[in-house]
């Protein structure tokens, strides 16, 4: 494992992972489109590009010259419509900013694919970047890259090469292979379409084993002030909101997520010690007040989480942390959650996503829901800010189904939780659901498909959202959502006054927000002044 003074000075200067190097250094683009919604979005909010920035300490660290191009941090707040999709937009840079933003005589450029519902608008800037740059090898990854490797090679001809599952070595190995003029057949973990017009995807999903071994995000002078100014981040929001991984991958297999196809059902934790050098280096050259765990799953091993906590403690790091992605509660009891309060946590989502044992079971949830609940309580007893997320509209699920949801996340709001989400089930790519439907005929692959699950939970003004249920239509289940989420709020407020003064002071003060709500609120309010 690489000692902390290379991982701090990695955070700078980007820590060397050759012994030699190497013969010419490549020049390498990695371009994030802008976001895509409805013109209605309320929930498509911007948030720094972790993926690419691992990905770019990595190929820097290899001896090659790397830039990022995030149309998204470059246009925050910046919306425009999409002509060719009539009622949908973009916030971030136009195309032709993009591309005169990619330095001239790039040697690779890689896109960023990572929600399949921005595809039809990242395709568009695929073939606008092939068009500017026709000798680049134009690379992309991502999850929905990882799901629809084929499909997005034969819909976007300007796509060379696929990278599936995580990026860093395939990146240094795809570099070191084109500079020598080599194909990729030899290079695991990747897909093309060779000059016959046969699909080729190379063998298995290669997992990273070394992940304290990874260099540290690299991050572009300038590029995190740039969200921290616009007031941006992941779910709740302090002044500077730094973005940070503990873990890679998560150990379930729930049928309605796509990670097992994006990263296996390996599951890695670093280093602890790794994990606090990194926080103290940012502490010290971007005065952070707050870490943000973009991990799948943060929390699943009880020994990983008291020994980070008691190091934090122990060298006195005093900034709040939360964790907006959602995790689950097995080793969140009230020892280990009275430390992490001890430690600055501050924002903790919970996912149990359905109150029916019945849809759990389907959905291989593999959770306690009273066991969860407790879990959740007793945070709320400590003073934590609680979320819980939710969906309704899996492809088996009965009404009775969804009104146990209904009931067990009005349950959680009366007894404190500060949010409870509740959104339309989304049939992603990599998934064994979507797996499922396409085999039935019930999902098909076009711009309609993908932009619609783009605005699904983003847009509630959408009465007509897409569903996949077979008892319910999308109206509905619509009808469902908004009236649920209505009464979720209007009860938090009601029996907890107290955060209707939080609420009015995070709305009209700076830097902070204590819930999602709140921050979309806070952004709306600036996008309206802007």
């Amino acid at each position: 494992m690489a000692s902390d003074r290379e991982k701090i000075a990695a955070a700078v200067s980007v820590q060397k992972f050759y012994d030699t190097p190497p013969a010419r250094a490549a020049k390498v683009v990695l371009v994030r489109p802008p976001i895509v919604s409805t013109l209605n979005a309320f929930n498509n909010e911007a948030t720094p590009a972790i993926g690419l920035a691992y990905i770019a300490g990595h190929i820097k660290g290899c001896g090659h010259d790397c830039e990022i191009v995030d149309a998204i941090a470059e246009g925050l707040n910046r919306r425009w419509p999409v002509e060719s999709f009539p009622g949908y937009q973009c916030q971030g840079l136009t195309f032709a900013e993009i591309l005169d933003r990619i330095p001239a005589d790039p040697d690779i450029i890689g896109l960023s694919f990572m929600f399949s519902g921005e595809w039809p608008v990242g395709r568009a800037l695929a073939l606008a970047i092939r068009e500017r740059f026709p000798k680049a090898l134009i690379i992309a990854g991502g999850e929905h890259i990882t799901a629809l490797s084929e499909f997005s090679l034969r819909d976007c001809p300007a796509l060379d090469l696929c990278v599936c599952g995580e990026g860093e070595y395939r990146m240094s190995e795809i570099i070191d292979a084109h500079l020598a003029g080599r194909g990729f057949a030899d290079i695991d973990g990747v897909a093309f379409i060779d000059p016959d017009g046969i699909f080729h995807r190379t063998s298995g999903l290669p997992r990273i084993r070394d992940v304290d071994n990874i260099a540290w995000p690299y991050w572009p002078e300038g590029y995190l002030e740039k969200f921290w100014s616009a007031g941006k981040s992941y779910g709740v929001q302090t002044l500077r909101d730094m973005p940070m991984m503990v873990s890679r991958g998560c150990p379930f297999r729930c049928t309605f997520c796509s990670s097992s196809q994006m990263w296996s059902t390996r599951y890695t934790l670093r280093d602890v010690d790794d994990v606090i050098a990194e926080i103290k280096t940012y502490m010290e050259r971007y005065q952070i007040t707050a870490v943000q765990l973009y991990d799948l799953t943060a929390i699943t091993k009880k020994t990983w989480a008291v020994e980070f906590c008691t190091k934090l403690l122990a060298e006195n790091i005093k900034l709040n942390w939360s964790l907006p992605s959602g995790t689950r509660s097995e080793a969140l009891d009230e020892e280990t959650l009275t430390l992490l309060k001890q430690t600055g946590l501050n924002y903790l989502v919970y996912a149990p996503e359905s109150g029916s044992e019945r849809t759990l079971k389907a959905i291989r949830k593999q959770i306690s829901l009273p066991e969860l609940s407790a879990s959740a309580m007793t945070a709320k007893r400590l003073g934590l800010i609680i979320r819980t997320n939710l969906i309704i509209g899996f492809p088996e699920e009965r009404r009775s189904d969804i009104f146990r949801t209904i009931i067990y996340g009005l349950g959680l709001a009366v007894r404190g939780a500060d949010e409870v989400s509740i959104n339309i089930f989304s049939p992603y790519p990599g998934t064994e659901i979507f797996a499922e439907l396409m085999a039935q005929n019930r999902i098909a692959l076009n711009d309609d498909y993908f932009l619609a699950l783009t605005s699904l939970n983003s847009d509630y003004s959408a009465i007509r959202p897409m569903t996949v249920n077979r008892f319910m239509g999308a109206r509905e289940l619509s009808l469902y959502r908004i009236g649920f989420m209505l009464l979720n709020y209007i009860v938090g407020y009601i029996l907890y006054p107290r955060r209707i003064v939080r609420t009015l002071r995070n709305l009209f003060g700076t830097g902070r927000a204590a819930t999602v709500l709140e921050h979309r609120l806070k952004d709306k309010f600036r996008s309206k002044k802007a």
